[in-house]
């Protein structure tokens, strides 16, 4: 007889699947528990790294990647965290499973991450937790702020044709004072000076302009 032929084993899903176990039994939030949740990834793969010399279990081979891999996975948005955590992406949008894209500098860029059809709604429904908001067949649009401020669009099917069409538009602060914005030439010093009595003085002040125009930061460079 011909033995079954045996799945090799995953350090990354072994560790994993032990973070996650803790997580339950201990009671902790990933998202609002960011220094508990690394300390306990490295806790665990120092763990399997001594259960390795014992025998019986691969190695991990980059300890640091894969802390990072779980602590994105358990904690983070998965394959997405990377862009949440480069300050220099203004906008994340996911067209179909295969097909991630960036923005940098007003520019976008299809990206080499691709994501399982499923993940994808995993990763919707993670985003949407802090916000108590949700998207199904009943409600197939949403909107809704994420932790860091950033802006989440995410459309379904039967709404789009085939996939969910998600988009993120991050909170990218390139300054954080009026100053600041005259000296990267975004408002004259008159111009600043006006505004900054306008808002100590309590006056209504309206801010206008297309998308990624700088509303938002002009608003809270204003405050």
């Amino acid at each position: 007889m011909l033995a079954a032929a045996v799945a090799p084993v995953d350090p990354r899903a072994v560790i994993e699947d032990e973070v996650r176990e803790l997580v339950r039994r201990r009671g902790l939030d990933p998202v609002r528990q960011p220094e508990v949740m690394r300390a306990l990834v490295h806790e665990v793969v120092t763990e399997y790294e001594e259960r390795v010399l014992l025998g019986g279990l691969p190695a991990v081979r980059d300890a640091a990647g894969v802390c990072r891999a779980v602590y994105d996975a358990v904690a983070g948005f998965g394959p997405l965290q990377r862009y949440f955590d480069d300050p220099t992406v203004e906008e994340v949008w996911i067209n179909e499973p295969g097909r991630v894209f960036v923005a940098r500098g007003g520019r976008s860029e299809l990206t080499t991450t691709i994501l399982a059809a499923g993940q994808i709604q995993d990763l919707v429904e993670r985003m949407l937790k802090s916000s108590g908001r949700r998207v199904d067949l009943s409600q197939p649009f949403v909107d809704a702020m994420l932790p860091d401020g950033s802006r989440l669009h995410v459309v379904i099917p039967d709404i789009t044709r085939q996939h969910w069409a998600v988009n993120i538009r991050r909170f990218v602060l390139p300054a954080a004072s009026l100053d600041e914005l005259v000296e990267l030439g975004t408002l004259t010093p008159h111009a600043a000076a006006f505004l900054e009595a306008a808002v100590v003085s309590g006056l209504n002040v309206i801010v206008a302009g297309g998308t990624q125009a700088g509303k938002t930061t002009l608003v809270s460079c204003s405050m």
